[in-house]
């Protein structure tokens, strides 16, 4: 490790560019205005229906300095000088292989300042402004250039100064090292402390009808962000990168043709919190796919042996081997569900809860587990196998060990623990994607940062962790109906999450107790139903035992039989209703179905929804009843609902 000295390229501060003395750039529908002036320097603001949401904010990056003598030189806009400024509109069209909409159709205008250094290095940066009707994104690129091999950053200076000291919400774990589990708070403007370590996205509203998340895309040979308050006190957040395990600065990589870029930085806006679930700007913003053929990518759900426990009453052989895990093989197939998810334990000297054993093989099973025999026993009914894997050991097995699962017959692999986002660990996510998608394999990523995009480029990544799901349950009190309810209006934002809902043993907030094996859900199993619809994850486990979902006869408790015909992947998604952090109704359609997912907080509440805005009829209704097992399934011609605390309600309707 060697000592990092800086100078700094600033995008902002006291210069006189060759344009006006302010160029506005709009979206498309002219709602979004994105101002650039000049006067004490060139810088940014956003405003929206005239409300200004981002104040004049700059950005920058700071380069290490080779010479470890050299002082620190900052580098603003007096030292630079504007070449050219190109402006341009396009539109961001293509059709996902999984996702909330079957095809994305997004126009934008954008505008690129080309700039110099006038002296020194004399290096070259370009600022890249994008108006989406959804919000505004921006980067910088430093292109190819003759005096810059390697680019070498020790941090990065991009700002998002606020109007007025707005109301917020985010997850704040407060260390670069950590799996990005946990709550999100109420938290106002000018609360927000240099030292705090945001995670991706934080939403805020104004007060003044504008509601808006600010989030990161197309992360690439560089770390992902956190966000932290500015030193000097003034309303708003700044770009925190953390630094790479060698010590060596943030960023560390070769100059290519195509330049260096930073990931966009986004600013999503919307009308009403809710609303922001209806934005692609996340994942339109990321590198297009570097898959060439998809017709193996088949998103579905999965039956899952951990979570239970695994629970299953009656049956002697419960552990890591072939007849535990066929009891699970045989509830997908009796539910109709494509896949089973096979958890930690499967490989020879894999079992570390949650650490990589120094003697593991994940090219070799346990003594137990015949891996080849238990494909063609799921193949028999149906069903194929995913396989849990620790991050680090697949990293030490990556060919071997993927040319062996397609050999077998896996379809997909879950990896774990990996707890960062530095520059190290993005690098790794593209490798191990594109490794899997040389070997046709599906991955859901758990212990990851919040999603970036990457689901585009990788359209075999379908879903990831990155959120505190179902699994705390088994030990601790922190899912609460409000935590589920608050992932809508936050997490839920980014993109797929596996929360692993499915929770069938529902008990009221006063008498859950925490339990590892059989656990407790303080939902009901209406609201238990409602996430897969509210939180979008194509692979999507259902993750309670077979004991849970049936009758002492083996028959489908009352309910589930939804499960044959609900897809996880939409065609088109619409929030139509909600409270900030109280409750929220969110409709996917998939076809000529909308499935409607309602979520509720811990307090009852009735509500109504107008769904004649979806123009369908033929509603099916999976509501609450008097107790929190008590799933109600009938019909109903109306959007009355009475949600009980910690409940919800699934609709199904048919398109007219």
């Amino acid at each position: 490790m060697r000592p990092v000295f800086t100078s700094m390229l600033l995008l902002a501060c006291g210069f006189a560019l060759p344009l006006a003395a302010q160029e506005t750039l709009h979206s498309p529908d002219g709602n979004i205005a994105v101002a650039l002036t000049t006067g004490s320097g060139l810088g940014y603001s956003i405003t929206r229906h005239g409300e200004t949401v981002i104040a004049p904010s700059s950005v920058g990056l700071s380069f290490v300095q080779e010479d470890p003598l050299a002082l620190p030189r900052s580098l603003s806009l007096q030292h630079l000088a504007v070449l050219k400024t190109d402006h341009r509109d396009g539109v961001d069209d293509y059709r996902p292989v999984a996702g909330k909409t079957s095809h994305v159709n997004d126009a934008y205008r954008e505008v690129t300042i080309h700039a110099q250094e006038r002296d020194g290095l004399r290096r070259k940066v370009d600022l890249i402004i994008r108006a989406y009707n959804a919000g505004v994104a921006l980067r910088m690129v430093l292109p190819q250039q003759e005096n810059m091999t390697t680019v070498h950053l020790a941090g990065e200076g991009t700002q998002f100064l606020f109007a007025g000291n707005y109301k917020c919400t985010g997850y704040n774990p407060g260390t670069v090292g950590n799996s990005h589990e946990g709550e999100f708070d109420d938290v106002d403007a000018d609360h927000i402390r240099p030292h705090n370590l945001y995670d991706d996205p934080l939403v805020c509203r104004t007060g003044k009808g504008t509601a808006f998340a600010i989030v990161e895309s197309d992360v690439d040979n560089y770390p992902a962000m956190y966000l932290s308050g500015l030193n000097d006190g003034r309303l708003g957040v700044q770009v925190h990168l953390p630094g790479r395990l060698d010590g060596d600065g943030v960023v560390k990589t070769p100059m290519t043709a195509e330049g260096v870029k930073t990931p966009w930085r986004v600013v999503m806006m919307a009308d009403r919190p809710e609303r922001l679930l209806e934005a692609n700007l996340v994942e339109e913003l990321a590198a297009p796919s570097r898959v060439q053929d998809t017709s193996w990518i088949q998103p579905g759900f999965s039956s899952w042996d951990w979570w239970s426990g695994p629970n299953l009453p009656g049956f002697a052989g419960v552990g890591l081997n072939d007849a535990t895990y066929k009891q699970f093989i045989d509830l997908a197939q009796k539910m109709h569900l494509p896949y089973m998810l096979i958890d930690e334990g499967w490989a020879k000297n894999g079992k570390g809860d949650g650490y990589m054993l120094p003697n593991v093989d994940v090219t070799q099973t346990n003594p137990d587990v015949h891996l080849p025999e238990l494909v063609a026993y799921a193949k028999e009914r149906g069903v194929g196998l995913w396989l849990w894997l620790h991050w680090k050991s697949i990293d030490r097995q990556m060919e071997p060990a993927m040319a062996w699962y397609q050999q077998v017959g896996i379809r997909g692999i879950k990896v774990d623990f990996m707890d960062r986002q530095d520059q190290e660990i993005v690098d790794f996510y593209h490798r191990l994607l594109t490794k899997a998608a040389d070997h046709h394999l599906m991955v859901d990523l758990h212990g990851a940062y919040p999603p970036r995009g990457l689901v585009r480029t990788y359209p075999n990544f379908l879903t990831q962790e990155g959120v505190m799901g179902a699994e705390y349950n088994k030990w601790s009190r922190r899912e609460t109906a409000e935590h589920n309810v608050r992932l809508a209006y936050t997490r839920a934002l980014t993109g797929p999450m596996d929360y692993t809902p499915g929770g069938w043993n529902n008990v009221t907030a006063a008498e859950f107790h925490p339990q590892n094996t059989a656990p407790e859900v303080m939902t009901t199993r209406a609201q238990q139903l409602a996430m897969y619809v509210v939180y979008t994850s194509p692979f999507a486990c259902v993750s309670d035992s077979p004991s849970a979902y049936t009758d002492a006869g083996g028959k489908l408790l009352p309910g589930l039989e939804v499960f044959a015909k609900m897809p996880t992947t939409w065609d088109e998604t619409r929030a139509i209703g909600g409270d900030f952090a109280k409750w929220i109704a969110v409709a996917r359609r998939s076809g000529k179905t909308w499935y409607v997912g309602v979520m509720n907080d811990g307090t009852a509440r009735d509500v109504t929804l107008d769904l004649s805005v979806l123009h369908a009829k033929e509603l099916q209704t999976y509501t609450d009843g008097n107790t929190p097992k008590d799933l109600q399934v009938g019909d109903s011609k109306y959007g009355a609902l009475h949600l009980a605390a910690g409940g919800g309600a699934l609709l199904v309707l048919q398109t007219e």
